[in-house]
């Protein structure tokens, strides 16, 4: 069976820049807001939010930073191969800022509380949002709600979601499979939603 197109193209991106207009709209010219990336694909919409809110209200700078979870998930230890760590890239401190955490897919919620473990070696910050492309709502297994959201899916049993980039996969959209074998035709391996 085809997989279902939850986003393509154009709606995409037109649900980028609302979640901009959103964070414009609650923290207005972004001073002392850090946007910060959960590795490896909430990087990927974070680095393109940053790029968009920067063109939206005219700076050169936002306080960004890319954070790797690997070694703060719960099933770290559970794995049968060790992961690879990716990279770690904040340099300033989070003390007194408002953090707008940023992943891709929320699903059962266990990488946002990986996220805002390792978030926390770095400061103590004013506040805490999170921001997700997709909310998977009906799968949590932890109390983790985003503020701000792209699109809800609603997915049960052994559906999956995938998210596309035009800078890693050649083009923007999001996948809804009914089953894993459609995954490796749709999306190139590797680029599955961390869930």
């Amino acid at each position: 069976m085809r997989p279902a197109t939850l986003l393509a193209n154009k709606a995409f991106g037109l649900t980028i820049t609302r979640l901009c207009h959103q964070l414009i709209e609650d923290y207005g010219d972004l001073n002392g807001v850090a946007l910060i990336g959960l590795q490896p694909r909430g990087v990927l919409l974070a680095r393109r939010l940053r790029s968009e809110l920067l063109s939206i209200i005219g700076k050169e700078f936002l306080a960004y930073g890319e954070l790797d979870i690997t070694f703060h998930r719960d099933d770290f230890r559970q794995r049968r191969t060790l992961p690879a760590p990716n990279t770690t890239d904040i340099s300033f401190d989070l003390d007194g800022r408002r953090v707008v955490l940023v992943d891709d897919v929320l699903f059962t919620g266990r990488t946002i509380r990986a996220g805002l473990d390792a978030m926390l070696a770095f400061g103590r910050p004013t506040s805490v949002s999170l921001l997700v492309l997709i909310d998977r709502r009906f799968s949590r297994e932890l109390p983790i709600q985003p503020d701000y959201v792209g699109k809800w899916v609603d997915s049960i049993g052994d559906q999956r979601v995938t998210v596309a980039w035009r800078e890693v996969e050649g083009q923007d959209r999001v996948l809804l499979h009914t089953s894993d074998a459609e995954i490796g035709t749709s999306v190139s391996k590797g680029s599955i939603a961390d869930q």
